[in-house]
């Protein structure tokens, strides 16, 4: 039979509302004997405190939400292991929810994360480039009963977090690569409505065109590994790829998963990295420079933005600013000019 918290009380000789500020977290605390009388009651009969009763005393369930668009990607799982880092020693725990960048399923994990009592909420990802009213409604909602809303990517309105500088970071690495010598360059640029899609496309196609350089193509696709493959392969079948007279070819993919979508094309093609075309991409997601060859990217600190993120909503008014993370060029063999 499981104890209750009368049973502490009664063994503690308190009443059960003295038992319950004790065990449950409530600021409202008795003198430390008592206290510690009703902890050793608790200890010796063998007592766990409730979870939903802790929550109530605390006007708090010690809880933080994560959304994410997919917990497989290694760049949101890396977010996670972050935030999970940043809570370390706080005694809030990390819940989180993967939504296969489906808008209706984020809307609804913030009503679930709400119906949990989470202090704060966490959004990870690329923001759509038109307003998603019902996202923001559920959140204002949110906010107006006391939570905390971060943001990871794009700003929302009313709320704070860290902010990835796409555009300054992606014209960073095309100045890298100009200054290699390549030329010729394609992009793949990720789906048309999201926002870091193309913010990274407009920061590297501008530094292009500033030094004179007008690129090939620009394709879009699904932000993902099976769309740097497609969009691959049907590059390969146009024929863009090769030709002794043409010269080699840049592919720039506005993220690692595209690029290695797009690797796998070019070793299914029975072509060659960066000898048949220089391949580069976005992030600097963990597994990326296992590859053969190594790629070149741009290294995003994707733990240490899950571990500010959650730390910025452990203290009351850092969730409402903002932090401006720059992404750094990482040269590596997949874009070597002999």
């Amino acid at each position: 039979m499981a104890v209750r918290l009368a049973d502490v009380a009664k063994a503690a000789g308190v009443s059960q509302s003295t038992a319950s500020r004790v065990l449950n977290g409530s600021s409202r605390r008795p003198n430390p004997t008592v206290a510690e009388r009703v902890r050793t009651a608790a200890d010796e009969l063998g007592y766990f405190p409730n979870a939903q009763a802790q929550a109530l005393a605390r006007s708090s369930a010690g809880l933080t939400g994560l959304i994410v668009h997919d917990i497989a990607d290694p760049y949101f799982s890396s977010i996670a292991r972050g935030a999970q880092r940043g809570l370390a020693g706080s005694g809030v725990q990390l819940m989180l929810a993967s939504t296969e960048r489906e808008a209706e399923a984020e809307v609804e994990a913030v009503r679930t994360f709400m119906s949990y009592r989470t202090d704060a909420i966490m959004l990870a990802g690329s923001r759509g480039l038109a307003d998603d009213a019902a996202l923001q409604k559920v959140l204002e909602t949110y906010q107006d009963n006391g939570g905390k809303v971060a943001m990871i990517g794009q700003p929302l309105s009313n709320a704070g977090g860290v902010r990835i500088d796409n555009d300054g970071s992606a014209a960073e690495l095309a100045g890298e690569l100009l200054k290699l010598g390549h030329r010729r360059f394609v992009i793949f640029a990720g789906e048309e409505q999201l926002t870091t899609a193309a913010q990274r496309t407009a920061g590297f196609t501008s530094k292009l065109r500033a030094a004179g350089v007008q690129p090939e193509a620009v394709h879009h696709g699904a932000f993902s590994r099976d769309g740097g493959y497609f969009l691959m392969s049907e590059l390969i079948r146009s024929g863009a790829v090769g030709g002794p007279d043409a010269g080699p070819l840049c592919l720039f993919c506005v993220s690692d998963v595209m690029a290695l979508g797009a690797l796998a094309a070019v070793r299914e093609a029975g072509l060659r990295v960066p000898e048949d075309i220089a391949l580069a991409g976005f992030d600097d997601i963990p597994t990326l420079a296992d590859q053969s060859p190594t790629i070149t990217t741009v290294r995003l600190p994707l733990e240490e933005i899950g571990r500010m993120t959650a730390a910025m909503t452990l203290h009351n008014g850092d969730a409402d600013r903002w932090t401006v993370v720059e992404g750094t060029p990482v040269l590596r063999e997949s874009t070597r000019r002999d």
